[in-house]
């Protein structure tokens, strides 16, 4: 029996030493997981998509001092350069041309709104040298920045083919300098008309009656109101809240990452874009009614001085308080007649 056992364990002993030696003699190369030969472009492991919905950027390491210039690509970068390139276009232009369109039927449909009881001979001071001043200031800034800043969404579509890139690329640099350097004259002019009225903006009760009555845009009615009615009142705080978010907006865009990241100098470019295009199409309704809209309105902006008449009918509430006031010294007989706008 032991002779017998002992056999057996030297057959076992055998067998796991030929399984020892088969194992060592086996190639390297087949004892490891085998490598791919090609590498399959659609595999889920290499497409751009999974790494930004992994990461919130795709960057790497640069020597430069900014590291925000080693950031390859962003997804946020994506959606800015699409509401640039198209939303921003198409908003854009339908609030402007909307508005053109608007205006145009408007015109046709009620004309110029002309003193009803025809000019008095008599005019008041409306406006005086100093806000009529602050006014334009800011208008004819407002208007070359407007310009300016429409090349920027427009220019490259509407006006490159039109005039040609050499053309076209020193206009897009002198718009750039008049936009950057007439900013500032603009704010100051923001600022200034915001405190010069103010007083006389705070909406109250004769603004709704104002309002349910059409503003006599419609028919011959004339409701009364103050020095601005509702619809004046409207323009104030759309040029003031405006103006304020594209200065502050254009500031930081003209000194960037000035306390922003990336991430906020996209998101006040959109606004400042935004913003923009919608105050150039208010700002077009308030210089049409301030010309050719209205018979007698230019002339408060222009001379500072408004027809008795004129004022009796659009702000009769402001008339009756500066004749008050003045003990009816304020109305004066009319010296030099302007010309209404046709």
């Amino acid at each position: 029996m032991m002779a017998r056992l002992i056999g057996r364990v030297r057959i076992l002993v055998g067998v796991l030493a030929l399984a020892c030696v088969a194992a060592l003699a086996m190639p390297a190369s087949a004892q490891q997981p085998q490598q791919p030969t090609s590498v399959n472009p659609t595999a889920s492991a290499v497409k751009e998509d999974q790494l930004l919905s992994q990461l919130d950027r795709i960057g790497g390491r640069c020597t430069l001092p900014d590291q925000k210039a080693c950031v390859i690509e962003q997804p946020a970068g994506r959606d800015w350069r699409h509401f640039q390139e198209v939303t921003l276009y198409w908003i854009g232009g339908i609030a402007i041309l909307g508005m053109l369109v608007a205006i145009v039927a408007f015109y046709l449909w009620r004309g110029m709104i002309r003193i009803e009881g025809g000019r008095s001979g008599r005019t008041i001071v409306r406006f005086n040298a100093f806000e009529r001043f602050i006014h334009w200031m800011t208008a004819t800034c407002f208007i070359i920045l407007a310009v300016s800043g429409l090349n920027v969404t427009f220019g490259k579509r509407l006006l490159l083919p039109l005039i040609g890139p050499d053309a076209f690329a020193a206009w897009s640099q002198l718009a750039k300098y008049a936009h950057n350097f007439l900013s500032f004259p603009f704010t100051v002019g923001v600022v200034a008309i915001f405190l010069m009225w103010i007083a006389g903006n705070i909406p109250n009760r004769t603004d709704l009656e104002w309002i349910r009555r059409g503003g006599g845009l419609i028919g011959n009615d004339h409701p009364p109101a103050y020095r601005f009615n509702a619809g004046q009142k409207f323009i104030y705080w759309v040029v003031v809240l405006a103006g304020l978010i594209v200065a502050v907006t254009g500031y930081i865009l003209m000194f960037p990452f000035y306390g922003t990241t990336i991430a906020g100098m996209q998101t006040a470019q959109m606004l400042h874009g935004l913003v923009a295009v919608l105050f150039v199409a208010a700002m077009l309704a308030h210089i049409y009614i301030g010309t050719i809209g209205m018979e007698g309105a230019f002339e408060a902006m222009g001379t500072g001085n408004v027809d008795v008449n004129w004022a009796k009918e659009h702000h009769s509430l402001w008339l009756q308080e500066e004749l008050a006031r003045t003990g009816g010294a304020a109305a004066k007989p009319q010296t030099g007649r302007m010309q209404p706008a046709e």
